[in-house]
């Protein structure tokens, strides 16, 4: 089961990165443009959304049940002084929780919100700082633990 929902991670995340490049691409040029906010762009922030929340769900699953780096390698002693521990244990599902929040909250913000180009801007801004979170938290190995960017 640890591997079905390890794969299922690694692979949900490009879902994440791709819905998310296209929210904001979306958002900064119906922006910029000054144009409609159309059932597409309310449809991309929806997958954004989506992606994160499901990404969220299975990580969840990860850290509490199967993980050998979630919360089960928390309660080690010196958890804090590793810093591969520290990043899954602590940095990496604080961050990406925080992200999907702010996706979360950009996207009732801009259904409630009544014009157009206020709405792209507002996307534009709460999807990119979600998705600037969730690069920066994606373990590419540069300032993280690497981890296989493909999982088979």
């Amino acid at each position: 089961m640890y591997q079905v929902l390890l794969i299922l991670h690694s692979w949900l995340r490009w879902f994440v990165v791709g819905a998310g490049l296209l929210a904001v691409f979306r958002a900064y040029t119906g922006w910029s443009g000054r144009r409609p906010f159309t059932k597409g762009d309310n449809a991309i922030s929806a997958a954004f959304s989506g992606f994160m929340w499901l990404q969220v769900i299975v990580g969840l699953g990860l850290y509490f049940g199967l993980s050998p780096y979630g919360l089960k390698a928390m309660k080690v002693a010196g958890a804090m002084k590793n810093s591969t521990t520290r990043f899954f244990g602590m940095e990496h599902i604080a961050v990406m929780l925080l992200a999907a929040i702010l996706v979360q909250v950009g996207r009732i913000i801009v259904k409630n919100t009544a014009s157009d180009t206020l709405k792209h801007k507002k996307a534009f801004i709460y999807f990119g700082i979600g998705l600037v979170l969730v690069l920066l938290m994606i373990p590419w190995g540069i300032w993280n633990p690497y981890r296989p960017l493909f999982r088979f």
